[in-house]
């Protein structure tokens, strides 16, 4: 059976964790930021783990990434 391809879009913005857990940016940090508040600009700073529902379709754009 041929190799599957990963997306290169998902490849530079999502990672996993050990546990196999998904680790991204959260949204909303970008552009538009005066009308933000302090606290949801502070909340955004770091990276997030992803809901389920989200990590499955990310992982499946991902099919050799093993925890890296």
């Amino acid at each position: 059976m041929p190799k599957l391809k990963t997306k290169s879009s998902a490849k530079k913005r999502f990672r996993t964790t050990a546990t196999g857990k998904v680790r991204g940016n959260p949204a909303n940090k970008q552009h538009f930021l005066r009308r933000r508040s302090q606290k949801m600009k502070r909340k955004t700073r770091g990276t997030m783990i992803m809901a389920d529902a989200d990590a499955r379709k990310i992982k499946s754009f991902m099919p050799y990434n093993r925890g890296k």
